[in-house]
């Protein structure tokens, strides 16, 4: 069985992906905010294609995935300090002004590049891997209207750390006794993470939000005493329009977790960040904050006016959410309470749990739920991976 995972090639762990939609790289943040909305996955794709090539071969080498940006990146872009007076005008710049920020988050592979090759990648940074795959022949024919996802004739879907862990876990038997085995045994436990403190301001937490979305992990939340309180996560703020930017400049770490929890931001701390951005003179900021909590109470007002219909309620937006798209109900949503283990819970556990939660880490906490250290997948992919280099 392990000669059989380790014969396993990246196209194995492509079937049934979607084909990435993606932007250019000269389309601006504006763009990216409309193309993120629509998207499944919280994130879009840019790319930068020269389609002047004559030659067909060499103009599909030159369309390249360049990067990725998430609204996480956009949030905290809008929470610059030069962008906070006038937000409209920050999201005119292009993409590239966050696309060159994070290098090596994406990378192209082949098709037959093996697990162990895309696993060495994830581990060395690369969040995704932009795999070629082939084209539906239903959309080929579909000649009247461009073909979003398409590429000079070819389609992508990216791989992630959570498809690689999920992968690996269907095959968890080969990793014996690994599996069984504490995470604190297998030395599995990081003691470097990003926290703040429950009541100092949001806004320091700003580079803290935007290393945690690079790292694919979360900024915690405790006490004096270091207690875990909650969690700052780039997956919930990813689930949030461009205006919790606002939120972030003017409320505490406590006050965002309640603000960005899944029931929507409650009406006293609505007021509260309209009040603090008039004292700072943030009319700009003001303005589009206005407009995005109108459009978000007029969605939960419909929301419940609609409620003694459970079948057409269940495809609206979440009350008092953001102004995302319907298809943002697809997609699970946590709020800001943490995902927990201990040291003493086993590697399968551990893995199980960040699955099942859609999250890439776990937060491990003693017995007095003080902080003792996170978990993330990056930890468990260098155990298993060590493992499935002693077969090869």
């Amino acid at each position: 069985m392990a000669v059989r995972l380790l014969a396993y090639e990246v196209s194995d762990l492509c079937l049934g992906k979607p084909p990435l939609r993606s932007l250019p790289v000269s389309a601006t943040l504006a763009d990216a905010v409309s193309a993120i909305r629509y998207s499944d996955d919280g994130c879009v794709s840019v790319w930068n294609c020269d389609h002047s090539s004559p030659d067909k071969n060499d103009a599909v080498d030159d369309c390249r995935c360049v990067g990725k940006i998430s609204m996480v990146d956009i949030i905290c872009h809008l929470c610059r300090e030069e962008n906070l007076l006038a937000p409209s005008s920050a999201l005119k710049s292009p993409v590239s002004v966050l696309v060159s920020k994070v290098p090596g988050r994406v990378r192209h592979v082949e098709p037959s590049s093996s697990l162990l090759e895309a696993i060495d990648l994830i581990l060395q940074g690369a969040q995704n891997l932009v795999v070629p795959i082939k084209i539906n022949p239903r959309r080929k024919l579909q000649k009247s209207s461009p073909n979003p996802t398409a590429h000079n004739g070819r389609e992508f879907c990216w791989l992630t750390q959570e498809d690689v862990i999920r992968f690996l876990l269907s095959s968890i038997g080969v990793f014996t006794p690994l599996p069984a085995l504490s995470i604190d045994t297998l030395g599995a436990i990081s003691t470097e993470f990003l926290s703040i403190q429950y009541h100092s301001p949001a806004a320091s937490a700003v580079g803290a939000i935007s290393s945690s979305l690079a790292e694919q992990t979360s900024v915690a939340v405790v006490d004096n005493e270091g207690i875990l309180i909650g969690e700052i996560s780039p997956f919930t703020l990813a689930c949030c329009d461009e205006m919790v930017a606002a939120a972030i400049t003017t409320l505490s770490a406590g006050d965002l977790m309640a603000y960005i929890d899944c029931g929507g931001p409650p009406g006293d701390l609505v007021r509260v960040v309209k009040a603090r951005l008039e004292d700072r003179k943030l009319e700009g900021m003001l303005e589009e904050f206005t407009n995005s909590s109108n459009v978000s109470s007029s969605l939960s007002s419909f929301s419940l006016s609609s409620s003694s219909d459970e079948e057409s309620s269940s495809s609206l937006p979440r009350s008092g959410r953001y102004s995302r798209s319907s298809s943002y109900s697809a997609r699970m949503v946590r709020g800001a309470e943490a995902i927990v283990c201990h040291p003493w819970s086993s590697l399968a556990a551990v893995m199980i749990q960040a699955i099942s939660h859609r999250v890439n880490y776990v937060w491990v906490v003693e017995e007095d739920c003080s902080l003792a250290g996170i978990v993330t997948f990056s930890n468990m992919l260098e155990i298993l991976y060590q493992h499935l280099q002693s077969m090869a």
